[in-house]
């Protein structure tokens, strides 16, 4: 069958069209014309979505879109005992026995739901394994964490079935380009049609607590890895870029590393539904300059700690490019060398992201490595 994005599907929807649309012109019967006229409606909607799926260069294959739409409908699985070790108590999930000499070659992913201590929120959370995470050579190692935040509209399972995260990081690590990580891809709205920026809303929903307090002590008390701090870096593409950078800067005791990926670096009003709406999600226009990257930089102390900053952007979107320059220029003011990397011929698109995904975990994942506690490190016998 024809992949969602190749020549012969586009072909095969053409070809039906015009075939009904014959069958519509010719038809003696006004019955035939009608159901004709209904069937040509079909491949017509068919084509556009096809021509939007490839624009954007969302789903690649049949698989990603079916485990797409299957795994927002599945039930958040409850999160494993803190004294859970690998091959023991991870024996059933989701109602199914977890091969873990399987989990030590492709690694495990788990789904959850977390509910925040302070900002009492419940979201889903996909949280990636990796395999070293099964694996005896790694039992007492402390694993680095990446929080990976999802754009608008968008849903934290397109890191895994568009973006291919999980075996990007593997074939990374194996050819000994990143080192292993623990991923972590929240829900960072919590409804289908919702914009909430990760931001901590005026009399709303407390996302920046949510993401930045509770999700990471939560996880750093259920799985062996690194505390927050030194060794939890974060990163996001569109919205989740704008809130990476948001993060980076307001939350550096918490990520020490940030990347963006096309971002955009002063907030907008955030979308509700139900009925759908634009509402400010701040209470001020202090609120507002607070959470404001370009305008965050100037008034932070000398000695506050913000991550450190890795930028991408695909190069033939001009205010994707202007706006990650200057604030590529505003960063040098505190962190002398920021990489910015520019796709060619990138748009605002899931192809520009994963062009450079592979070469953000390739940055990311080794220092995150490098700032986990001596201890720890000396467990891991990869080089760096």
């Amino acid at each position: 069958m024809p992949e969602p994005q190749s020549t012969e599907l586009f072909l095969i929807l053409m070809a039906a069209f015009a075939i009904l649309v014959w069958w519509l012109v010719t038809a003696r019967q006004l019955v035939f014309r009608i159901l004709a006229a209904c069937l040509a409606f079909v491949p017509a909607v068919m084509f556009g979505v096809a021509a939007v799926n490839k624009y954007y260069d969302y789903y690649q294959t049949w698989g990603a879109a079916v485990s797409d739409l299957n795994s927002q409908r599945a039930p958040a699985a409850p999160a494993p005992d803190a004294a859970a070790r690998p091959g023991v108590r991870f024996g059933t999930f989701l109602h199914q026995t977890i091969d873990t000499g399987l989990a030590a070659q492709q690694g495990f992913t788990l789904k959850l739901g977390v509910t925040g201590r302070r900002s009492h929120l419940s979201r889903t959370v996909y949280v990636y394994l990796p395999p070293q995470y099964f694996q005896p050579s790694f039992r007492n190692y402390r694993f680095p964490v990446v929080e990976l935040l999802h754009g608008f509209p968008g849903s934290p399972q397109d890191w895994i079935t568009v973006l291919n995260v999980n075996t990007t990081l593997n074939s990374l690590v194996s050819q000994k380009l990143a080192r292993p990580a623990v991923l972590v891809m929240p829900d960072t709205e919590g409804a289908p049609g919702v914009s909430l920026q990760c931001l901590n809303q005026d009399r709303g929903p407390q996302d920046e607590t949510y993401l930045s307090q509770d999700l990471p002590e939560y996880l750093s008390a259920a799985l062996r890895v690194q505390p927050p701090g030194r060794g939890w870096g974060i990163a996001g593409y569109s919205e989740g870029g704008f809130c990476a950078a948001n993060l980076g800067l307001r939350q550096g005791r918490v990520f020490s590393f940030a990347g963006v990926l096309s971002g955009y670096f002063a907030p907008s009003d955030n979308q509700l539904a139900d009925p759908r709406r634009l509402v400010s999600p701040f209470a001020s226009a202090g609120q507002r300059r607070q959470n404001t990257p370009i305008d965050e930089l100037r008034p932070l102390p000398a000695g506050q700690p913000v991550a450190q900053f890795w930028i991408g952007a695909g190069g033939s979107d001009g205010s994707d490019v202007h706006a990650s320059q200057v604030f590529r220029q505003l960063l040098q003011l505190r962190q002398p060398q920021v990489p910015l990397r520019l796709v060619p011929g990138g748009g605002h698109t899931m192809f520009t992201w994963r062009f450079l995904l592979p070469q953000l975990l390739t940055w990311m994942t080794p220092r995150l490595a490098r700032e986990a506690p001596a201890a720890s490190r000396s467990t891991a016998p990869l080089a760096g």
